[in-house]
């Protein structure tokens, strides 16, 4: 559906059921598929006949939600994760071995950062963190002779920090290695990365895309635009046989356009198995309907709650894009002309004892590990998502004590606004 608005592919894009067939998204419930004959099943296993023969690699439903996204990124193949966390996981150990490394944005959400930077650090693959305010000198200088790939966010969790996507993705393709983007916060509805260079975009599907707090998920799209072969001695994984599969070489089977999710399923999905279950695609697909008509009210409940904390005495400071003297602004109107997100971050100036006092007095606005929900959630990002960082690693992604991050959902403004006010006044 390339040629069609935003709004008629969140709605349509990804299923068009034929004569007689489910008008909705069929869930099909079922760990296997039925074959007559060996001889049909071995064609799935060489990969070469398309279909299903189990659902820890692939099933339709999730095929079907995950063609809609590709749609809304603009990518040519795509595939549905049991979270966000195995989608940036799956994306960067698609590529990445032992001995290998990654330059990443500092300024990324904290679960990413302990991934890269310890877990996958125990399998040897080694991380370089830039400021994504970083100049370009300083970026090139990040990468290493085994370098497989730059990661950042659109918009930093929850940092909101504003990726500069075209300077990143030139430094990346310079060194012949791709430029993964997490577009969670974004969502392709505010932007579409590829468009700007990016050639891998992952998504935690938990956020905004379901936008209801139901169903854990993430997502990984392929823009099918980065030349694997031309830089086959660092990309032997799809560049050479895979001896675990048949010895397929996926990236002169599959082209630019399918090697790195084919790979990515029958690898990876094979032997870590963290799919995302049919019922979880069936209700991420609910959300991404109305996606295009959530994002606006999100941002319109976002600015004004930013606008609101900027003249309030017990706040040190506003961190959302779409204030005019933030650092990210210029940025944000290149990347999201139409607003980033509803998620805004503040400084309290009492710290973490001042954080308590407020978030004690919520009513309206629920304390929850979550973001980007119809339902207005706050969190002191210090004391629970980004707990495992010291204190110099707050202090590099942003993250002061005192910070708090409140995700603005689909309440009246005037509501979330009094609310925060009498909860700020009770700090004194």
């Amino acid at each position: 559906m390339s040629d069609y608005k935003m709004s008629t592919k969140c709605v349509q894009a990804g299923y068009t059921p034929g004569n007689g067939e489910p008008r909705q998204i069929p869930i099909i419930q079922s760990t296997t598929f039925k074959y007559a004959t060996s001889e049909d099943m071995g064609k799935l296993f060489d990969l070469e006949a398309s279909g299903y023969f189990y659902t820890r690699l692939q099933n339709p439903t999730n095929d079907y939600v995950a063609a809609k996204i590709a749609d809304l990124e603009g990518g040519t193949a795509a595939m549905l994760t049991s979270s966000g966390q195995a989608a940036n996981f799956f994306a960067l150990f698609n590529i990445c071995e032992c001995g290998s490394h990654i330059v990443s944005s500092s300024t990324i959400y904290g679960g990413t950062f302990n991934l890269i930077s310890v877990t996958m650090a125990k399998m040897g693959i080694d991380v370089t963190f830039v400021s994504p305010d970083c100049t370009e000198e300083e970026l090139n200088a990040a990468f290493k002779e085994n370098t497989k790939a730059v990661f950042g966010e659109t918009i930093a969790n929850p940092a909101l920090t504003v990726l500069d996507i075209e300077k990143f993705a030139k430094a990346a393709h310079e060194h012949g290695v791709p430029l993964i983007v997490d577009n969670t916060f974004a969502t392709p509805v505010n932007c579409r990365p590829i468009e700007w260079g990016a050639d891998i975009v992952t998504h935690s599907t938990t956020k905004y895309m379901d936008g209801h707090g139901a169903a854990v998920g993430g997502a990984i799209v392929d823009s099918g635009k980065f030349d694997w072969m031309a830089y086959a001695d660092k990309f032997p994984g799809l560049c050479t046989p895979d001896e675990s599969y048949h010895g397929v070489t996926y990236a002169e089977k599959f082209g630019k356009e399918g090697a790195f999710i084919t790979k990515c399923t029958t690898q990876l999905m094979r032997d870590l198995g963290c799919i995302q279950s049919p019922q979880h695609a069936f209700l991420l697909n609910l959300g991404l309907e109305s996606l295009h008509v959530r994002m606006p009210r999100h941002v319109e409940n976002g600015q004004a709650v930013a606008e609101f904390l900027t003249s309030q005495p017990q706040v040190n400071f506003v961190s959302y894009p779409g204030l005019p003297d933030n650092p990210y602004h210029a940025l944000a109107e290149k990347y999201l002309p139409n607003g980033g997100c509803g998620v805004v971050s503040f400084e309290l100036k009492g710290g973490r004892a001042a954080a308590e006092i407020f978030m004690k007095h919520l009513k309206l606005a629920a304390i929850e590990t979550h973001v980007a929900d119809a339902r207005t959630c706050c969190l002191n990002p210090a004391s629970s998502t980004h707990r495992q960082m010291n204190e110099e690693q707050l202090r590099e992604a942003g993250i002061p004590a005192g910070l708090i991050r409140i995700s603005c959902g689909l309440e009246d403004k005037e509501d979330l606004i009094a609310d925060l006010a009498q909860a700020l006044a009770a700090i004194g």
